[in-house]
C-alpha cells in the first residue's frame, strides 16, 4: 500500500512531517491558511502536486470553519489566502495554477445570481476536495503512459533499469506519484528489475523519502551518491532516467531538483533516454523558456549542517538554489496524463487539452 502524504476528511486536513522521516513518522493538524504555508516553506511537505494540494486544502479547512453573509468577502479572502500561499514556495507552479483556477471559480460563483454565499462556500471547497481525487488519477494515468513509452522505446527483449532523482512519489503528490509512479506502473506489469535513487543532497529527498518509499513497497533498488550517476551510467545498465518537474515552460525547458540538469547532460553523453514525469498542471505556457523561471534560494545550514550537526568549515559562502532548469534538447520526452510528447511538441499539445 502506498503512503499517505495528505490525509483529509470531512473538513479535517493532516500531512506526514517529512522533515522527520525517515525515522519518525508523524502526522501534523493544518487547521487554516496559516499553517499550510508554514508546513509547505518549511519543507514539511513538498513535491509541486502535493504542495498545490495542501495549500488548497488549507484554505478549505479555513473556510469551512468560517461563516460569510457576503459573497464579495469570501471571495476577497479566496483571492488574498490563494495569492499568500503562493510565496511560500514560488518555483513550484502547480500553486501558483491552482490559485488562478481556483480565484476564477470564486469569481464566477460571485456573479451566479443564483447561487448563494453559502452555497458559494460549498462549491468552492467541493472543487478543492475533487483536486485529491484527480491527482491520484492522473499520477496512475502518469504510470501507465510512462510504462508504456519505456518499454515501447527503450526496453528491447529485457526488463528495465530506471535511475529517478529526488522524490516524485506518494510522499510528494495525493498518492501513486509522478516518476515513480511510472516505476509503480513497471513493477506491477512486472517489467522493472531495478531502480537506482540518488541521495540528492543537500536536503537528501531521495536517501530520505525516495528510498523509504521503495523499500516499504519492497521495490529492488539501490541509493548511489548524486556524483556517482556518471559512473553508474557507464558501468551499469541503466535503461533509462526518470524525474519529476516543479514547473515546464512553453518550449519544453523543465525546472526540477538541483542535480537533475547534470543528470540530463551525463545521460545524453551515454545516449541513455531522460524523460520527465509531470500532470499538465506543471506546464507553464505563460513562460517561453527556462530563463525566465525563478529559482528559490534556500538556506546555506541545509548544506552547512546534518542534524543540526556542521559539517561545512565554519566561514565558508554557501550558494544553495533549490532547483536547476535542464533544457529542453536534453529531454528524450515529458510524460504527462494525456501522453508523452517531444518538448517542443507541447505549444501545440497543451492548448488542445486545457480548451
Amino acid at each position: 500500500m502506498s503512503l499517505e502524504a495528505i490525509q483529509y476528511d470531512n473538513g479535517k486536513l493532516r500531512i506526514l512531517d517529512q522533515l522527520l522521516l525517515p525515522t519518525t513518522t508523524k502526522y501534523i493538524d493544518i487547521e487554516n491558511v496559516e499553517d499550510g504555508w508554514k508546513a509547505i516553506h518549511s519543507m514539511q511537505v513538498r513535491g509541486a502536486p502535493a504542495i498545490a494540494l495542501v495549500g488548497s486544502l488549507s484554505l478549505a479547512v479555513q473556510l469551512l470553519k468560517a461563516s460569510f453573509t457576503d459573497k464579495t468577502l469570501l471571495r476577497q479572502q479566496i483571492e488574498e489566502q490563494m495569492n499568500f500561499l503562493i510565496t511560500a514556495r514560488p518555483t513550484a507552479v502547480n500553486l501558483k495554477n491552482a490559485a488562478t483556477d481556483l480565484i476564477a471559480l470564486a469569481t464566477k460563483l460571485e456573479a451566479d445570481g443564483k447561487t448563494d454565499v453559502d452555497e458559494m462556500k460549498s462549491k468552492f471547497v467541493f472543487a478543492i476536495e475533487e483536486m485529491l481525487i484527480k491527482d491520484i488519477a492522473d499520477n496512475m494515468a502518469i504510470g501507465e503512459v510512462g510504462a508504456k513509452t519505456i518499454c515501447k522505446n527503450d526496453a528491447g527483449e529485457g526488463l528495465v533499469t530506471i535511475l529517478t532523482h529526488c522524490n516524485t512519489g506518494s510522499l510528494a503528490t495525493a498518492g501513486y506519484g509522478t516518476a515513480l509512479g511510472v516505476i509503480r506502473a513497471l513493477k506491477s506489469a512486472n517489467l522493472l528489475e531495478h531502480v537506482y535513487c540518488t541521495e540528492t543532497r543537500p536536503y537528501n529527498q531521495g536517501a530520505r523519502l525516495t528510498a523509504y518509499e521503495l523499500v516499504h513497497e519492497k521495490i529492488p533498488s539501490t541509493l548511489v551518491c548524486d556524483s556517482a550517476v556518471a559512473a553508474l551510467m557507464r558501468t551499469k545498465k541503466v535503461t533509462a532516467a526518470i524525474v519529476g518537474a516543479d514547473r515546464i515552460t512553453a518550449n519544453g525547458d523543465t525546472a526540477n531538483k538541483i542535480g537533475t540538469y547534470q543528470i540530463a547532460v551525463v545521460a545524453k553523453e551515454h545516449g541513455i533516454p531522460f524523460y520527465v514525469a509531470a500532470p499538465f498542471t506543471t506546464i507553464d505556457m505563460t513562460l517561453p523558456s527556462g530563463d525566465s523561471i525563478v529559482i528559490e534560494d534556500r538556506p546555506a545550514q541545509e548544506m552547512t549542517n546534518l542534524q543540526d550537526i556542521r559539517i561545512a568549515a565554519p566561514g565558508i559562502s554557501c550558494w544553495n538554489p533549490a532547483f536547476d532548469v535542464t533544457p529542453a534538447h536534453l529531454i528524450t520526452g515529458i510524460i504527462t496524463e494525456n501522453g508523452c510528447f517531444k518538448p517542443g511538441e507541447l505549444k501545440e499539445i497543451v492548448p488542445k487539452h486545457q480548451s
